[in-house]
């Protein structure tokens, strides 16, 4: 594919399937009929690179450079804080890109449009938008040069703000590529003539006009069409389909065409489906709003079907022909009788697009010798109602759950039903029809008894097994339904028979596609002392050391290096089994067309205790011969029983057990006036870094030296891992980490088992390996968070005040040990959160199953535990009828207090916080307006929440705290700063330079850092915890004022001097230029045998209030505002700070809201990419979102008075479950479900949905067939 055709490392290869933008380019193809240039984004994951013929492919080295000129795109990008690892931001750069060629001055719509497909992990996606919300021409005008150079300390303030400049004004004709003239005269040239490629598998043909495509066809009847590969590519990739003969039809004119005849719209099978909704939407504000009724329809289905680079290679055809039933335009296609026009060598005619034609009937369907050449979408009438509905895990880009179209024709001038056609996808394998329900239903009145057994009908006609694919079978039969109601409420608005108002109905007024506003990113900045010099950078929101670098993919991550002389492929087969004994494996490459050289090495796995546990790896000289290598094994199991949930305690082995324990819990739950108990169950977590883990090993050749280039947040463990695998010392395995895209945790462990399998490799050849991971293999390898599972007994009054409480917490461990000791520990000193309760007692278990070991993961068990005792809380609130925030407030930590095993605890800001927050965010007059806003809404609903939060920073251990730093001072009077710490996207390279600009005095531009590695800082801690900044920017600090101390002798001796002048005359004194600085690290330790200690150096503090929408008939939720009251104390960098609180907050989120991770019964996991596991996309960050850093705060024991926030603002997400819990409570209430209620994380669509119960969910409710189902996941 174009991912791989030029070895560009901007273009970043995220996923292989078209779902997360990373490796977006700009297409732009020259029509020689109307002489007009098309530029477009496309995933170039999926690209061909044969369709791109005589197209011209922007990436985005051709956008901008440092070199050359750096694009405002890139240039506002970066100084507005909008990258982090950057991995993604060539992606978003790109979307951008695309975006402006075509529209100089677009809308917020069509940039929110314009960033669908793009994902990012980091950021939270403000930044983001904030940077591109610049380009939509409102503001002031300047007349700035737009490509000026850009230097590396740019400051810029930390609410984003930019000063406006129209994209127009800023374009000169020089200053943008224009399209290449040859390429202009190729197209011109070869409009005629045939295009046909030849590889040693595959032929390519590109016919040039319609008969020549239909002899073809008739020719090869088996070889698919291919317009934008975005269904084809994704088999080929899934599946191992393999084709002999692609016909790619884009050059043919009739297929392309688009008319508007006396009855309707022609539009060309090849039309994208971009195309598609600009043609209708210019069509629909020109026609009669009695016409467009399909239309309109199909523009709601297009504004959140995929991204727009899927929508801008998708074709129709393709959408059509390939029948997905999730697909969400053929329901509407269907019920709007659109007619497709087929052609073959045989002659043509044209065929209902309707339910059997989707469900694939021989004499519905396409011969195999025909294609669709063009749609035929017919005008609505006036007595019509078309609706389409869709409800995914994501409010964008994401694949139904279930989709349906509806129509319904009137008697003219009446209610009476005389035609009704009703389709739904996502119930099965096909898009089916209602069609014996809506022939029931014509003659009758448009009335709620109708409705009453229209629903009946509807779940009688189509049934779902309870083991069907894709599980949700209760929720996935409630949609059906509640699309229905929602249809039956939009028609009878139509008829004008109901007052919208009204309290019975209201809330569902027509459904428009919201664009986000982003209205209020109102982002508080500290200020620094005015007698700060101004070339200190300390406290000041500097630009990301690496930010114009992201932007224009100049930056280099593991992969990107470049080709290594005699460099070899590694891929890794892996187990298919969750616990079984291994019979045989065996390599079998007897079926390959070609020769391939490749080795196999055996790992000496005997038995499997996870599916995706590595067991033998081969190398080839490709990647590609690698991974058919992997395809080609063949292993033979003898399975054993598994274990794969912690719910099954009994079957259990555990770990490890963590206990403390407070006052006496027996008396606590004697005074207490009430005591509940309960469960919560909490699910695990991606990573979902976008860079995969990669590893590249090149053996020196000689003493056994070995370098390794590892995406890593641990190179000592790599390097001590692979010197133990190989048998060898530590001294001669150099270790290299540049940047990493993206970690949270996830590449502490797991990249040196990578390392390992490279460098044995390495070691076997003695040639270079390089070792990455496609996206499934990674998440199906590494693990993630833990699943949770906690019992809660808890004692209080009446006030509210709890007494007592008994807590047992449980986390999936999987496999092996990992991290999850760890894990646990904290799991059981955080679950206090930001609560006194004076008799208490945690036991928390870490249990071992047959799934893939989890591990560390940004938040280590406190998000887990947090929400679980929020949850209680909650619950303790209901059961008082008290507010929940009335009963946060009397528990929670005031002044000075000591934790439960025995730290002090100062709470001052805890309360500040709160306090803050409670006034920021106008809390108790919007719950009033929630409150009244509720009773007004039958349908939708409102709730609001504040959380408060007690964050515990860094590790119970204090080597874990201790950081070196080598700083040298070149005779130039430049620097270059090494220490222990690497670069996740947390900026800590950035806070580095800016602690070495104070401590040496220098300005910033004079200071540099080159990677790190295990040559120049031994020996160092892993980058997590929080704590990264702090203690590696005290070795930096150590190691800087003992070189200005060596210093000071010479400039009191020429104070006037220069820099410059006093490094010279150092040198010429012999004093030393170089300089290894030291921190032991924070003194903690943690008795587990008395359940007491200093577990922690410190504390962070927040507060967090969420506001959200939900949809009681879908389960779907819009963030409506969030505000952040974060106490960070004196911040190195508030710029990067925020970032890192805002993209914690999303990822939060994510967690609690919508990141499901699903196992089939026999321990295969289900979600392997971004098309099954949604993470956070721009569509799912709060409307409004403000952070405030607390004022006045300081941390003594921490550099400059700092504080690591790295990790805290993650749990503040579930202010947003909290308040999805608010609106939730308030459904069930009004229809008279009193007492208390519990709600699992993450809170999907689904949880939503069936929480808000009703008469249709009732109607729906599935019996346990005796137990007699398998079912489709655990």
């Amino acid at each position: 594919t174009a991912a791989f055709a030029v070895r560009l490392s901007g273009t970043k290869y995220g996923c292989g399937i078209g779902g997360c933008g990373a490796c977006t380019v700009m297409i732009s193809t020259y029509e020689p009929t109307s002489k007009k240039i098309m530029h477009y984004p496309a995933n170039s994951c999926l690209l061909p690179i044969c369709s791109l013929h005589s197209s011209a492919v922007t990436t985005v080295e051709g956008v901008g450079s440092t070199k050359t000129r750096v694009h405002p795109i890139q240039e506002r990008l970066a100084k507005c804080h909008g990258s982090q690892c950057g991995f993604c931001t060539p992606g978003m750069v790109m979307s951008m890109y695309a975006l402006l060629r075509n529209h100089p001055e677009p809308s917020m719509e069509q940039i929110t449009a314009a960033l669908d497909g793009n994902l990012c992990r980091c950021t939270g996606y403000r930044p983001i938008i904030d940077t591109y919300k610049s380009f939509t021409g409102v503001g002031r005008k300047t007349n700035r040069s737009p490509f000026s150079k850009v230097s590396t300390n740019f400051e810029c303030s930390v609410s984003g703000s930019l000063t406006k400049i129209r994209f127009s004004e800023l374009l000169y004709p020089t200053q943008e590529f224009i399209f290449p003239p040859e390429l202009m005269r190729m197209a011109q040239e070869q409009q005629k003539r045939t295009l046909v490629f030849r590889g040693e598998r595959t032929t390519w043909i590109s016919p040039t006009n319609l008969r020549e495509l239909l002899e073809l066809k008739a020719m090869y009847p088996k070889a698919p069409l291919i317009v934008g590969n975005t269904s084809v590519g994704l088999e080929m990739k899934r599946d191992g389909v393999h084709h002999p003969v692609f016909i790619h039809p884009t050059r043919i004119p009739d297929l392309h065409v688009v008319s508007n005849t006396n009855n309707g719209l022609v539009i060309g099978a090849a039309c994208s489906l971009a195309q598609l909704r600009d043609i209708l939407m210019k069509v629909v504000p020109e026609l009669p709003e009695e016409k467009t009724k399909i239309f309109r329809a199909l523009l709601q289905q297009l504004k959140t079907l995929a991204g727009e680079q899927i929508r801008s290679l998708a074709s129709l055809g393709g959408h059509i022909v390939s029948r997905g039933s999730t697909w969400d335009l053929n329901p509407v296609l269907a019920v709007g009788n659109s007619v497709l026009s087929l052609a073959s060598k045989d002659g043509t005619r044209q065929i209902p697009l309707n339910d059997q034609f989707l469900a694939g009937y021989e004499n519905a369907d396409l011969k195999p010798k025909e294609i669709i050449v063009s749609v035929f979408i017919p005008y609505s009438k006036k007595d019509d109602f078309v609706s389409a509905f869709r409800q995914a895990e994501r409010r964008r880009n994401a694949v139904s759950v279930v989709n349906s179209g509806m129509r319904v024709l009137f008697k003219p001038n009446t209610d009476i039903i005389m035609d009704m056609n009703i389709l739904y996808g996502g119930t099965g394998p096909i898009t089916v029809s209602a069609r014996k329900s809506c022939q029931r239903l014509i003659g009758r009145q448009w009335n709620e008894q109708m409705l009453d057994e229209a629903c009946k009908l509807v779940l009688g006609e189509i049934s779902l097994s309870p083991s069907a694919p894709g599980g949700k079978v209760e929720y996935r039969r409630t949609l059906l339904v509640s699309f229905l109601f929602k249809f039956y409420l939009e028609v009878l608005y139509g008829l004008n028979k109901m007052a919208w108002e009204s309290p019975n109905w209201n809330g569902y007024e027509h459904s428009v596609v919201s664009v986000l506003s982003l209205g209020y990113h109102i982002l508080i900045k500290q200020d620094v002392d005015p007698v700060q010099p101004p070339q200190d950078p300390v406290g000041r929101p500097i630009m990301h050391q690496s930010g114009v670098k992201h932007a224009t993919g100049e930056a280099v991550y593991c992969n990107d290096i470049r080709a290594v002389d005699e460099e070899l492929f590694l891929a890794v087969v892996t187990s298919s089994r969750a616990h079984a004994k291994i019979v045989t494996y065996y390599l079998n490459i007897t079926p390959l067309p070609y020769t391939v050289t490749v080795h196999l090495y055996v790992l000496g796995v005997l038995q499997v205790i996870c599916v995706g546990q590595i067991v033998c790896a081969v190398v080839a000289e490709s990647a590609v011969q690698a991974k058919q290598g992997v395809e080609k094994m063949k292993i033979e199991y003898e399975d054993l029983e598994p274990i794969l949930t912690i719910e099954v305690i009994s079957q259990l082995s555990f770990f490890c057990l963590k206990k403390i324990e407070q006052g006496n819990i027996e008396e606590g739950f004697k005074s207490a006036d009430e005591i509940i108990e309960g469960e919560i169950h909490i699910g695990g977590q991606e990573h979902f870094y976008l860079e995969t883990n990669s590893v590249l090993v090149v053996p020196r050749g000689e003493d056994n030296e070995m370098d390794v280039h590892v995406s890593t947040q641990d190179a000592a463990r790599v390097q001590e891992f692979v010197a133990l695998a190989l048998d060898v010392q530590s001294s001669k395995i150099m270790c290299h980490t540049k940047r990493v895209g993206g970690a949270f945790g996830g590449k502490i462990t797991k990249p040196a088992i990578f390392a390992v399998v490279a460098a044995v490799a390495a070691n076997k050849t003695g040639r270079p390996i390089r070792f990455t991971l496609e996206r499934d293999e990674d998440m199906l390898i590494t693990g993630g968070r833990h699943p949770f599972f906690g019992k809660y007994k808890v004692g209080f009054t009446n006030d509210g005040r709890i007494t007592a409480a008994d807590i047992e917490p449980y986390i999936n461990a999987g496999c092996t040990l990992d991290d999850s000791e760890m894990v646990i520990e904290y799991v059981v000193l955080k679950t206090d959160n930001a609560y006194k309760i004076p008799n208490l007692r945690i036991r928390g278990r870490a249990c071992k199953t047959n799934l893939p070991s989890n591990t560390a993961f940004r938040g280590f068990g406190f998000p887990q535990s947090g929400l679980f005792t929020e949850s209680w809380i909650t619950t303790v609130a209901t059961q008082t009828g008290l507010p929940q925030e009335k009963i946060r407030e009397i528990n929670m930590y005031k002044e000075v207090n000591l934790t439960p095993f025995k730290e002090e605890l100062d709470a001052t800001n805890l309360v500040k916080c709160w306090k803050e927050c409670m006034e920021k965010s106008e809390y108790y007059s919007r719950k009033t307006a929630v409150e009244e806003f509720n009773k007004q809404n039958y349908w939708k609903k409102k709730g609001i929440a504040i959380i408060p939060m007690k964050f515990s920073v860094g590790f119970n251990a204090t080597q874990y705290h201790q950081a070196a730093a080598l700083v040298h001072i070149y005779t130039d009077g430049s620097v270059l700063v090494t220490h222990g710490g690497i670069e996740l996207g947390q900026g800590i390279h950035t806070k580095m330079l800016q602690i070495a600009s104070r401590e040496l005095k220098v300005p910033l531009s004079y200071v540099h850092f080159c990677e790190t590695s295990t040559i120049t800082v031994p020996n160092a801690i892993v980058t997590a915890g929080s704590i990264g900044s702090d203690v590696n920017g005290k070795a930096v600090q150590n190691a800087c004022q003992i070189l200005r101390k060596r210093l000071e002798p010479i400039i009191n001796k020429n104070p006037e001097g220069k820099w410059e002048d006093w490094i010279t005359e150092a040198y010429d004194q012999s004093v030393s230029l170089s300089a290894t600085g030291y921190f032991r690290g924070y003194m903690v330790n943690m008795n587990w045998d008395t359940g007491e200690g200093q577990a922690f150096p410190y504390f962070v503090f927040g507060a967090a209030c969420s506001e959200v929408e939900i949809d009681c008939l879908t389960g779907d939720h819009k963030n409506i505002r969030t505000d952040i009251v974060m106490d960070a104390c004196f911040s190195i960098n508030p710029a990067v700070d925020i970032g890192q609180i805002e993209g914690a907050f999303v990822q939060g989120v994510g967690l609690y809201t919508m990141e499901e991770i699903k196992f089939s019964p026999e321990g295969e996991q289900y979600t392997l990419g971004p098309d099954t596991y949604k993470i956070p996309a721009v569509c799912d960050i709060p409307e409004q979102f403000r952070v405030y850093l607390l004022p006045n705060s300081r941390n003594p024991i921490a550099i400059y008075s700092a504080k690591g926030i790295g990790e805290a603002g993650l749990f503040l997400g579930c202010s947003v479950f909290f308040a999805i819990w608010d609106a939730v409570a308030a459904v069930r209430k009004e229809r008279g479900l009193t007492g208390t209620f519990t709600l699992n994380s993450p809170l999907t669509i689904e949880r939503i949905r069936m929480a808000c119960a009703d008469n249709f969910t009732e109607m729906v409710r599935l019996d346990d067939h005796n137990g007699l189902f398998w079912p489709w996941n655990l």
